[in-house]
């Protein structure tokens, strides 16, 4: 799995990528056929306070890429939110790929009869 954690108008310190890192431990367990990860953390230059802080995602996994973003005015909580947004899109994706394969309700009925 390729890992890149970038900032744009901030500086990526070590404990910001160890906390992402230990969120995205989260996700990775849910689902291990994860290819590529790109993070991207930005502080917004706008005049309000709220919402300034901005995290997102970009997960690549066999056949589909997820996107997540969330803004806060924490960055740390806005990473929290994030990953909760990341972790149910990839329990649905996985949850898809997985009962992609049952059999249709006509063949039921089929054999039953």
């Amino acid at each position: 799995m390729n890992l890149t954690i970038s900032g744009h108008h901030l500086e990526v310190t070590q404990a910001l990528r160890e906390y992402v890192l230990n969120k995205l431990s989260r996700v990775i367990r849910h689902f291990d056929q994860v290819v590529d990860v790109n993070v991207l953390l930005t502080v917004e230059k706008q005049k309000e306070k709220d919402r300034r802080q901005r995290a997102e995602v970009t997960l690549h996994v066999k056949g589909r890429e997820i996107f997540c973003e969330h803004s806060h005015e924490d960055l740390y909580a806005a990473i929290d939110e994030l990953m909760d947004k990341l972790d149910r899109q990839v329990c649905r994706h996985k949850d898809r790929v997985q009962n992609h394969h049952h059999a249709s309700a006509k063949r039921l009925d089929m054999n039953a009869g």
